[in-house]
């Protein structure tokens, strides 16, 4: 019974923080502003060991943004169809993946090189989603409905910001 208790209570503070977080996704004006906000905020909800924030750049994936224990891809630019992210974008599907190594839509020589033994990528929403938010853990794991809710949660409020933020005549990466 304690050990319940204490599940639950994790899991009552991981909801604090995602409401905390949506809360402050919900007021930013700026790209720049929401990358700042995920890279803040998105590995202590989810407590995870890394987080990427990826655009999609016409037919790849621009990984923009991350807070991670070792770097990942920042800046880099991958092919849709050859990353995770892409698949999730393509898709508009929600990707958890328990052991990188073992899923055929991971690039299996990118990961070889990080930490990164288990994620969940997201679609930022439910339209054409025009980014993705991945959670890296360096430990094999399986996931939890309420785990990958969480990501999701954190997805969709991405989404919405996007859409608030972004104006048809500019760039996605000039919100």
């Amino acid at each position: 019974m304690a050990h319940s208790l204490s599940i639950d209570r994790t899991f009552e503070s991981r909801w604090k923080l995602l409401d905390a977080a949506r809360d402050r996704i919900a007021v930013v004006d700026s790209l720049d502003s929401l990358m700042e906000v995920i890279r803040s905020t998105a590995r202590a909800v989810c407590s995870s060991d890394g987080v990427s924030f990826v655009l999609r750049d016409g037919e790849l994936c621009h990984y923009a943004d991350e807070d991670a224990i070792g770097p990942l891809w920042k800046g880099q630019r991958f092919p849709m169809t050859s990353c995770i992210s892409g698949w999730c974008m393509l898709n508009g599907k929600t990707a958890a993946v328990a052991d990188v190594f073992e899923d055929p839509r991971i690039p299996h020589d990118a990961y070889r090189r990080t930490f990164v033994k288990s994620l969940v990528m997201a679609p930022t929403g439910s339209d054409t989603p025009v980014a993705a938010l991945g959670v890296y853990w360096r430990d094999k794991r399986h996931f939890s409905p309420r785990e990958i809710e969480t990501v999701e949660a954190l997805a969709a409020a991405v989404g919405d910001a996007m859409k608030k933020c972004r104006k048809p005549s500019q760039s996605l990466t000039m919100c």
